[in-house]
């Protein structure tokens, strides 16, 4: 996990673990556009690094409650996942599955971000996405952005060769930092207050 110091603290959860994923590379340029913001902290969470159980089947591990602190002390949350046989991928099921019940993902606002090989991009996946976050309680904001034709996009470096792609990245960035903006901080702000007295 990576981060940086900032009042407001964003959660980005990867939900690949393949070798040079694009996942990763589009979440990488969403993670850039909001650290460039000096008020902003990005926790980037990689899967790869992490040893999280299938539910049910042992004890959990440090690594859940490494991944449900980062969550809970977040103020807003990117989930970033390719679509595999029209889905969200097994990795961001299981990784939503450690955030635990009642989810610690309760109530925070959320931003999708699916990626895809074919044409349609990921919309189905960020169909199914939205509905298990809304069921847990999340606060899911609209405007998704699937990248369609992803391997197009990036080249083998990481590196967008699509100025647009690029734009919608950085705008998943801007409407999630732009709503807890208008939305998050001035009732956090209200609330310090009155219990201030």
């Amino acid at each position: 996990m990576t981060s940086n110091a900032g009042r407001i603290r964003i959660a980005v959860l990867c939900g690949s673990v393949r070798p040079g994923n694009y996942t990763r590379m589009a979440a990488d340029i969403v993670v850039a556009s909001l650290s460039a913001d000096p008020d902003v902290s990005v926790d980037l969470v990689d899967p790869s690094k992490l040893d999280l159980p299938l539910p049910g089947l042992k004890a959990a591990s440090d690594s859940v409650s490494e991944l449900q602190d980062v969550v809970r002390r977040s103020t807003g949350v990117v989930l970033a996942t390719p679509e595999y046989h029209g889905s969200f991928s097994s990795v961001m099921k299981l990784m939503i599955e450690n955030l635990g019940f009642p989810s610690v993902i309760e109530g925070k606002s959320v931003a999708l971000l699916g990626v895809a090989g074919g044409s349609i991009g990921a919309i189905k996946s960020l169909e199914q996405l939205r509905g298990v976050c809304s069921h847990v309680g999340a606060i899911v904001l609209p405007g998704p952005v699937s990248i369609a034709h992803v391997r197009k996009a990036f080249n083998e470096d990481g590196e967008c060769l699509d100025v647009n792609v690029e734009g919608r990245l950085q705008g998943l960035a801007e409407n999630l930092l732009g709503y807890i903006g208008h939305k998050v901080c001035p009732r956090t702000t209200l609330e310090a207050m009155v219990r201030a007295g």
